[in-house]
């Protein structure tokens, strides 16, 4: 499988602190939003991955991420020239999905909870269909809100509704099978102007090929495109780092326990910033990875 991170757009919420950054160049916390997605492609197997942004971002997300060979990743990189809709990364991404199955994630989501590797690992075994995740929330209409009828059977997938049929929504991690590029050229733009991710999901949904995992009150996910959203994302970071000792979305951590890299590999980067709070983080996690890991293998994060 292969994954795409949707990190372009203009941030225009966050304005004006996106005026001369990328919004998934910004900390939530103590590292880089885009860190947040790319642990969770990584937390779900996936080693190839593809960055979309706008051109004169990817030289900022290259001196950051590289082409991901220190975290036993492939990383490439495409350009998408103006926000025509989330559906779009499968046209500009079609060279790279190919014929494999592919998630894409999106930017300025995070996602945390007890057993979120077994949800990922699932929705990785599905060969057709598409799967999503959904979450509940207070205020449903900034999103797409899944409509369910009496049998509590997904009905309709419904983008920003003025009246909202539910309070559970959509997140923005998606699963698909090898087909969502032929569909997505058969979108034709919203409204609004834009491809909408929905009129897939909806596709598949009539083929009776969509899957929701509900992720309940044992999960976490944060949309950190506002103000509030990115402090709120911060806040809870550092809550949870603070009381663990261990931190959230931690590239290197992440590729030592998915087998990406070595031990040995992780000393190296640790002693590469030995200097710094983060690179003492990493020679206190290849000091104690064994013994941490054997005990508490359901850790995710």
């Amino acid at each position: 499988m292969r994954g795409i991170i949707l990190a372009g757009g203009t941030g225009s919420r966050l304005f004006p602190i996106t005026l001369a950054i990328n919004k998934q160049l910004i900390p939530v916390y103590d590292k880089p939003m885009i860190y947040y997605p790319l642990t969770t492609l990584m937390l779900a197997g996936i080693r190839e991955i593809l960055i979309i942004t706008s051109p004169d971002c990817i030289p900022l997300f290259k001196n950051l991420l590289k082409d991901g060979s220190h975290l036993g990743l492939k990383i490439c990189y495409a350009t998408q020239e103006k926000p025509n809709g989330l559906a779009e990364a499968f046209l500009i991404g079609r060279d790279f999905i190919s014929q494999h199955p592919s998630a894409m994630i999106l930017g300025d989501n995070i996602f945390f909870g007890h057993e979120l590797v077994k949800k990922l690992s699932k929705a990785v075994s599905h060969a057709e269909g598409a799967t999503i995740f959904t979450h509940w929330v207070a205020e449903p209409n900034q999103y797409g809100v899944i409509k369910f009828n009496q049998t509590n059977k997904i009905e309709k997938i419904i983008e920003k509704p003025k009246s909202a049929p539910s309070n559970w929504v959509v997140t923005g991690l998606y699963f698909f099978d090898q087909k969502v590029s032929k569909i997505a050229e058969n979108v034709t733009p919203s409204a609004r102007g834009e491809l909408e991710i929905v009129d897939i999901l909806n596709t598949y949904l009539k083929e009776e090929m969509l899957r929701v995992e509900k992720l309940g009150r044992g999960y976490t996910w944060l949309d950190t495109g506002t103000p509030d959203g990115l402090l709120q994302a911060a806040q809870y970071v550092q809550t949870i780092e603070h009381r663990q000792g261990l931190k959230i979305a931690c590239p290197e951590e992440v590729a030592t326990r998915m087998k990406f890299i070595q031990l040995n590999d992780l000393k190296k980067l640790a002693k590469n910033s030995s200097s710094v709070p983060y690179g003492k983080y990493l020679q206190y996690v290849a000091d104690s990875f064994l013994d941490f890991y054997q005990d508490n293998s359901e850790i995710d994060g």
